[in-house]
C-alpha cells in the first residue's frame, strides 16, 4: 500500500473530529468570500445605481425631493408603478449632472456649456443637463445609507463568524492531528517492541529515535498544516471559480489557464523536493546517531582527547544537511512567491489585454461593481494558490517521513502471543545446531551437547568461540538455520518466545538499568511481582548490606543506565531481577567480570540460592568462578573440543587445562606485585 493510502488510514481514526473540522472550514471560508459580492452589491446597487432612471413619485422612504418635485429610482419602485417622464443623474469625473431627458452612458461623457454628450463610437448622444451641488447629490444619495450600512453590518457579523469557524475548525484539526500522531508512534514503538533482536544489530538507537519522533512530527504537519491548508484552498478556489464564472463567465475562463500551469508546476516541485528530503531525513537520523553516540561515550572521548576529531565528524554531518537544506529552499523560494507572483501577474495582463481590446471600453464589458469584484477575487484566488506552493515542502517532507516510518513498521516483527506455558523442568539439549548471522558464514557448527535439569553449564573459550550465541539461540533472539534446540524434549522453535522468556532469566556483563528506582528495575513494573519477593532476591543475592547504606533502599532513584550507583550496585540489581522471577533457566554471561573482588565474593555466596532448582549456563573468561560446574564445555571457532567438569577437563590436559593454568600463574604473578 502506498504511502498516502496509509496515512489516509490512519486519518481515517479521526474521521469524525476532521470531518467535523474540515464542515467548520468550509462554513468559514463560505462566510469569507461573500465579502466581494457584498462589496459588488454595494458599489452597483447602491453607489453607482444612482444612474439609473428616476421617476416621479408621490412621497415615500425611498423619494427625493429635488426642485420641488419627489423622485425615485427606478429599482425602488412598488411593483406597477407608473414609469413616464424618467430623469438621469450621470457621473462626468468628479461631478454630477442631473438631465431631465435620459441618454445611454455607456461610452465617453462629457459636459460642456449646460450639455451632457456621451459618445459610442461614431454615436453622439446629447441633452441639456444641470451641474448639481454636493448637498443636492447626498439628498440623491440618502435613501441608500441605510442599505449600505445593513449591508456593512451582515459583512462584519460574517467576518465575525468566519473567526469563530476559523478558530473551531483549527482546534479540532489539531486534535484530530495529535491524536492521530499519538497511535502512529504507539504503533510503531510498539512494532519496534516486536522486532527481533538482530535488527537493532547494525542500527544506531539515534537513527530510530528519529523516527519515532522526528519523522512522526513530520507526519503531524501533514494533519495541521497541509490537509487544513489543501481543503480550505481547494474550497476557496472552488468557490472563487463560481463567483467568477457568476460575475462574468468570459474572464473567469481566463483564469482556468492557472488550473494546468499550478498541476504542472506540483508535479515538477515534487520531482526534486522528494530527492532532497529523503537525503535531508536521512541526514536528520544520522546526526541524531551521532549525538547519541558522542553523549553516550562522552567520558571516553574526553578520556582520549578525541574532541577535535568528534566535533570535525560531527561537522561534516551538519554541512552535509545543510547543504541539502540549502537545495531545497532554493527550491522552495521559486515556488513559493515567485510563483504566485508571475501568475497573478499574467492573469491580470490577459484580463487588461481582453478588457482594452473592446471597442466600447469598459462600460459595456464590466459594471463598476463587478470590475472590482472580479479583482477582488482573482487576488483572493493567488492566496490558495500560495498557500498549496508553500505546503508542497510540508506535504513531502511529510510522505518521506511516512515512507520511513513505514519502512520500520513493515518489517517482519514477532508475534507477540498472550499465551503461558507450564514450567519447565529444564533439560535443555543442542542437537546439530548450526547457526551464523550472516547466510553460510556459521559461528556455531554442528554443535551437540545436553543440559539435565537443574545443572550448571559452563561455557569457556576465547574471544569468538560462539558462546554468546548458544545464549541468543536459546533465549531465541536467533533462530539456528539447522538442527533443533529442545527444552524438556520441546523444539523451541514451537513455543512462543513470550511464553519462553517467561521462564528464563539472564544476567549480563553489563546490566542495563532503567530510569526509576531500584524496585521498578528489578520488576521490570510487572504487578505480578510484591515487593516481598524482591526483597527476598536481594536477600538470596547477598545484597542486603550493600544497599542498606541507601536512604530509600528499594525505592531509592536510578537514573538513565543507573549511572548514580556503582558497579557492583548495578549487577547486584541485575541479580535479582533474574531471581526474582524464579526462572527455569538462568543465563549468567560473563556476570561477574567487572565486578570488585568483594562484591564478587558476595555474589558468590548467593551463587548456590541463584543455581538452585534451576538450569544454569555461565559464561566465564575467570575458570576459578566455574569449578564447581557439573559441566564445562569448552568452544573454539564455533565447536565444543572438550567437555566434562574441572576435574576432568585438568586431567585431560588439554586446552582447558592450560587455559587455567595461565590464568593462575597470571594471577599469582599479580599477587606477588602486592
Amino acid at each position: 500500500m502506498k504511502v498516502g493510502a496509509r496515512l489516509v488510514r490512519y486519518a481515517l481514526t479521526s474521521k469524525i473530529t476532521i470531518l467535523v473540522a474540515l464542515f467548520l472550514l468550509t462554513l468559514s471560508v463560505a462566510a469569507e468570500l461573500t465579502g466581494p459580492l457584498i462589496a459588488k452589491t454595494i458599489i452597483d446597487r447602491h453607489v453607482t445605481g444612482i444612474e439609473e432612471p428616476w421617476y416621479p413619485t408621490a412621497a415615500g422612504e425611498q423619494a427625493v425631493s429635488f426642485r420641488g418635485q419627489r423622485y425615485t429610482r427606478e429599482s425602488n419602485l412598488p411593483a406597477g408603478s407608473d414609469k413616464t417622464n424618467p430623469v438621469q443623474i450621470a457621473q462626468v469625473g468628479r461631478s454630477f449632472i442631473f438631465s431631465e431627458k435620459p441618454i445611454p452612458l455607456n461610452g465617453n461623457r462629457i459636459f460642456e456649456d449646460g450639455r451632457l454628450m456621451v459618445t459610442q463610437g461614431s454615436v453622439r448622444h446629447e441633452t441639456e443637463a444641470t451641474l448639481l451641488s454636493a448637498a443636492e447629490v447626498m439628498a440623491f444619495y440618502a435613501p441608500e445609507v441605510a442599505p449600505i450600512a445593513r449591508l456593512l453590518s451582515f459583512y462584519i457579523a460574517l467576518i465575525l463568524i468566519s473567526s469563530f469557524f476559523q478558530f473551531g475548525q483549527r482546534f479540532y484539526l489539531q486534535k484530530a492531528a495529535n491524536r492521530i500522531i499519538q497511535r502512529l508512534r504507539t504503533d510503531l514503538f510498539n512494532h519496534l517492541s516486536r522486532l527481533p533482536v538482530r535488527f537493532f544489530d547494525n542500527l544506531p538507537a539515534g537513527k530510530v529515535v528519529s523516527r519515532v519522533t522526528n519523522d512522526t512530527e513530520a507526519i503531524r504537519e501533514l494533519y495541521v498544516a497541509v490537509l487544513a491548508n489543501f481543503f480550505s484552498s481547494g474550497i476557496y478556489m472552488t468557490g472563487i471559480y463560481v463567483a467568477l464564472f457568476l460575475l462574468d463567465a468570459r474572464l473567469a475562463f481566463i483564469c482556468l489557464g492557472l488550473l494546468p500551469l499550478l498541476a504542472a508546476w506540483i508535479v515538477l516541485y515534487r520531482k526534486f523536493a522528494s530527492f532532497y528530503n529523503h537525503r535531508i531525513r536521512s541526514k536528520i537520523s544520522e546526526i541524531n546517531a551521532s549525538l547519541n553516540e558522542n553523549i553516550q561515550g562522552m567520558s571516553i572521548i574526553q578520556a582520549f582527547r578525541r574532541e577535535e576529531q568528534h566535533k570535525q565528524e560531527f561537522r561534516q554531518l551538519n554541512d552535509e544537511h545543510y547543504h541539502y537544506q540549502n537545495k531545497l529552499l532554493r527550491l522552495n523560494a521559486l515556488t513559493s512567491h515567485n510563483l504566485s507572483y508571475m501568475l497573478r501577474q499574467l492573469i491580470f495582463v490577459c484580463m487588461i489585454w481582453y478588457i482594452g481590446g473592446t471597442t466600447a471600453g469598459i462600460g459595456q464589458v464590466l459594471t463598476l461593481g463587478v470590475l472590482y469584484a472580479f479583482v477582488d477575487y482573482v487576488n483572493r484566488l493567488f492566496e490558495p494558490i500560495k498557500q498549496i506552493v508553500n505546503q508542497l515542502a510540508n506535504l513531502e517532507q511529510a510522505l518521506v517521513a511516512g515512507e520511513r516510518v513505514f519502512e520500520f513498521m513493515d518489517k517482519d516483527g514477532e508475534e507477540v502471543v498472550d499465551q503461558s506455558i507450564d514450567r519447565p523442568q529444564g533439560e535443555v539439549v543442542f542437537h546439530h545446531v548450526s547457526f551464523g548471522y550472516k547466510p553460510d558464514e556459521y559461528v556455531l557448527k554442528n554443535l551437540s551437547f545436553t543440559a539435565r535439569a537443574g545443572e550448571t553449564i559452563a561455557l569457556v573459550g576465547h574471544t569468538g568461540s560462539g558462546k554468546s550465541s548458544i545464549m541468543n539461540l536459546l533465549f531465541r533472539f536467533y533462530d539456528c538455520q539447522h538442527g533443533e534446540i529442545t527444552i524438556d524434549g520441546k523444539d523451541i522453535k514451537t513455543i512462543p518466545r513470550q511464553a519462553l522468556r517467561e521462564h528464563m532469566g539472564i544476567v549480563l556483563q553489563e546490566p542495563y538499568l532503567f530510569t526509576g528506582t531500584i524496585a521498578s528495575n528489578i520488576s521490570l513494573d510487572d504487578p505480578r511481582i510484591s515487593r516481598e519477593q524482591m526483597e527476598e532476591a536481594m536477600r538470596l543475592v547477598g545484597s542486603e548490606q550493600i544497599f542498606a547504606q541507601l536512604e530509600q533502599g528499594l525505592d531509592e532513584e536510578v537514573q538513565e543506565k543507573g549511572s548514580t550507583l556503582s558497579s557492583g550496585q548495578r549487577q547486584l540489581i541485575s541479580f535479582a531481577r533474574a531471581l526474582v522471577v524464579n526462572p527455569a533457566i538462568l543465563v549468567l554471561d560473563e556476570a561477574t567480570a567487572n565486578i570488585d573482588t568483594e562484591t564478587e565474593a558476595v555474589i558468590q555466596q548467593g551463587m548456590e540460592a541463584l543455581k538452585s532448582g534451576r538450569t544454569t549456563f555461565i559464561i566465564a573468561h575467570r575458570l576459578s568462578t566455574i569449578q564447581n560446574a557439573d559441566k564445562i564445555i569448552v568452544l573454539n571457532q564455533g565447536q565444543i573440543i572438550e567437555q566434562g567438569n574441572h576435574q576432568q577437563l585438568m586431567k585431560l590436559n588439554g586446552e582447558y587445562a592450560q587455559m587455567y593454568r595461565l590464568q593462575q600463574q597470571s594471577h599469582t604473578a599479580y599477587a606477588g606485585l602486592y
